[in-house]
C-alpha cells in the first residue's frame, strides 16, 4: 500500500494539481434542491466531488461539520470517503491531540475507523501526544503551527527563549523545529495559514522537504501566489493549497456541480501559474 506522502506525490502529477478541496458540509449553505434530499449531506459531496476529482491532489473534510450533525453526519463522511477515488488523498482536519492512551484512541479512530490518510493535530501537549499517530508511519501527520485565523498569534507568535545563550523566536518557529526532529518516518508536515506569508515562507526554510497543508487561500484572502510561491519546496511540490467555500458553495443554484468545478479548475491553474512563475510547473 502506498504512503499518504507517495499517494500525494503521485496525484498532484497526475492532476497536474496543488488544490486541495476541503468537504466543510454546510446545510445551510446547500443549494435548496439538494438540501430536501433524504442523504443530502451525502448528495452534495457526491456532486463536488465527481465535478472536481481530476483537478485536486487531495480533499480535506473539517470533522466538526459533520460531528455536529450526530450520527448522520458521521455515516455521510464514511460513506463520502468511499465515493472518493482511491488514487486521491483525503486529509482529516480533526485537529486531535491529548494524553498518550487518549491520542492512541484519536489515532485508531482517525486512521482505522474513519479511514483517512492524513490527519491534522495540535502539538500543544507535546511529543508524546503525537507519537500515537506518528507510529503510523503510512499516514501523514500534519501540525498545526502558524494558522490561519486572525487570533492565531496569541500563542503563535509569543517570543521563546530555550535557554539563555539563544535568541528568542516565535512559538511557531519553535513548533517547526520540534517537528522536523520528530519527523523520523518522514510522515510528518505542518499547518500554515495562506494568510502569513512571510511566516510562510520562513517555516518553508526551516522544513525544506516537509509538506505544507496551506488553507485559507481563498474566503480567508491569502496571499495566493506568495503562498504557492513560499510553499512549495525546491522541485514544486509539498505544498498543499487548501479552499473550501469558495469552491464547494460556489452557488447554490441546481448548477452548484458546474460552478465548484469551475473555481475549483480556476484556482488550480492560479496556482499552476504561480509555481511556473517561479519557474517549478
Amino acid at each position: 500500500m502506498a504512503s499518504f506522502i507517495e499517494k500525494l506525490l503521485e496525484c498532484c502529477k497526475s492532476n497536474n494539481s496543488l488544490l486541495c478541496v476541503g468537504l466543510d458540509i454546510d446545510l445551510a449553505q446547500t443549494p435548496p434542491h439538494v438540501a430536501g434530499e433524504a442523504n443530502s449531506i451525502l448528495a452534495f459531496n457526491q456532486a463536488i466531488i465527481d465535478a472536481t476529482a481530476d483537478l485536486v491532489c487531495a480533499y480535506k473534510p473539517n470533522l466538526a461539520f459533520y460531528e455536529a450533525l450526530g450520527m448522520d453526519g458521521i455515516d455521510a463522511l464514511r460513506r463520502t470517503l468511499r465515493h472518493i477515488p482511491a488514487h486521491i488523498p483525503v486529509i482529516g482536519d480533526a485537529k486531535r491531540s491529548d494524553v498518550g492512551h487518549s491520542a492512541k484512541a484519536y489515532a485508531k479512530a482517525c486512521f482505522e475507523v474513519v479511514g483517512f490518510d492524513a490527519v491534522t493535530v495540535n502539538p500543544y501537549l507535546g511529543r508524546d501526544s503525537l507519537q500515537p499517530f506518528i507510529d503510523y508511519r503510512d499516514k501523514g501527520i500534519f501540525v498545526l503551527c502558524k494558522t490561519s485565523n486572525p487570533g492565531s498569534g496569541d500563542f503563535q507568535d509569543i517570543g521563546i527563549v530555550r535557554d539563555s545563550s539563544a535568541a528568542s523566536q516565535p512559538l511557531f518557529e519553535v513548533v517547526a523545529r520540534a517537528v522536523s526532529g520528530w519527523n523520523i518516518y518522514g510522515n510528518c508536515g505542518l499547518v500554515v495559514g495562506a494568510t502569513y506569508p512571510e511566516q510562510l515562507r520562513t517555516i518553508r526554510q526551516i522544513v525544506p522537504d516537509m509538506p505544507l497543508l496551506i488553507p485559507g487561500a481563498g474566503t480567508q484572502a491569502g496571499d495566493l501566489e506568495k503562498s504557492v510561491q513560499y510553499g512549495i519546496d525546491a522541485k514544486g511540490e509539498l505544498a498543499i493549497i487548501n479552499s473550501s467555500r469558495q469552491i464547494i458553495y460556489a452557488s447554490r443554484e441546481k448548477n452548484f456541480a458546474l460552478a465548484a468545478r469551475e473555481a475549483a479548475e480556476s484556482l488550480r491553474d492560479a496556482i499552476n501559474q504561480a509555481r511556473k512563475s517561479k519557474g517549478q510547473a
